[in-house]
């Protein structure tokens, strides 16, 4: 029965692979060390080696970002503001300040025309539909969209993004920007056509989607979370290296002190003459003892 759940449970297995993977690499190196230095220091070599080697696969993998990551970069809701269901709600979230001008007998196809231009007049980015940003943003915004139920899947479709702020700095120019380790935030407002209900019926494929032009846009407003990905792998990195210099510290110290017990001279041994000692038994031998 133990030999079944180890076959089937995926987390027992991967532990017991882990565990018997570290005692037969790490455990085989240190018997071998072992039996030429002894225990105490074959042990203390094998654990510096081992920390040596965390702080260089922690190094490798934060330069590369690979291995052990973190939480990478998404869109997320802004808090208190991710759906924004009519063009007023924009202006009370401070989105766009001042609001939109849209009058009050102004279709809805006329009040999208009258804010796209309005975000173009504050700044504000148009992304283009064949850019990877506008994919990752569509994406998020879609998915947000159906978790907050103001839509379901299939019934409305992303037109617009519009994209402000993400400046890195500090520059020295366009081209020197490898100092820039901070950021402006990051945000984008996704616009949400819905589309015109369509019957299904069965047997018929379904018709294609059209965009309601009698129905309110929705707006979706994000903040970018530039994650951690490399975070993880810094923080093995540096706990590796501060591990690995105190055992170097050890090993120099252990070094240090062997060498000046060496190197003191050896005290006089105190040995009896042979003859003198022969003549001493004789006379014990001669006085009875």
């Amino acid at each position: 029965m133990t030999l079944l759940a180890i076959g089937w449970e995926p987390e027992l297995r991967g532990l017991l692979t882990v565990v018997i993977g570290f005692v037969i690499l790490c455990g085989s190196v240190y018997g071998i060390m072992a039996t030429n230095m002894g225990s105490r220091l074959a042990f203390l070599v094998a654990l510096t080696a081992l920390a040596g080697w965390m702080m260089l696969m922690g190094i490798v993998w934060a330069i590369y970002g690979i291995g052990l990551r973190g939480p990478d970069p998404s869109w997320q809701a802004v808090p208190g503001a991710g759906v924004l269901q009519d063009v007023n709600a924009l202006g009370a979230a401070a989105v766009l300040d001042p609001n939109a001008d849209v009058p009050d007998d102004a279709t809805p196809t006329e009040s999208a025309e009258i804010v796209r231009d309005t975000f173009i007049d504050q700044g504000w980015v148009v992304l283009d539909k064949a850019s990877p940003a506008f994919g990752q943003a569509q994406a998020s915004a879609s998915e947000l969209l159906i978790e907050e139920g103001a839509f379901s899947a299939g019934q409305f479709e992303i037109v617009e993004v519009f994209d402000i702020g993400g400046e890195r700095y500090p520059k020295i120019n366009d081209s020197l920007d490898f100092i820039a380790f901070f950021h402006t935030p990051h945000y984008v407002v996704a616009e949400a056509a819905p589309f015109v209900p369509v019957r299904t019926e069965p047997g018929r494929a379904p018709a294609r989607p059209e965009i309601d032009e009698t129905r309110q846009r929705e707006y979706v407003y994000m903040v970018r979370d530039l994650g951690a990905r490399r975070q993880p792998a810094l923080v093995l990195a540096i706990g590796g290296a501060v591990v690995f210099l105190a055992l170097c510290y050890l090993l120099h110290r252990r070094d240090r002190i062997l060498k000046s017990n060496l190197e003191q001279p050896l005290p006089p041994a105190k040995v009896e003459a042979p003859v003198e000692a022969a003549d001493a038994e004789q006379e014990k031998v001669g006085a009875g003892v």
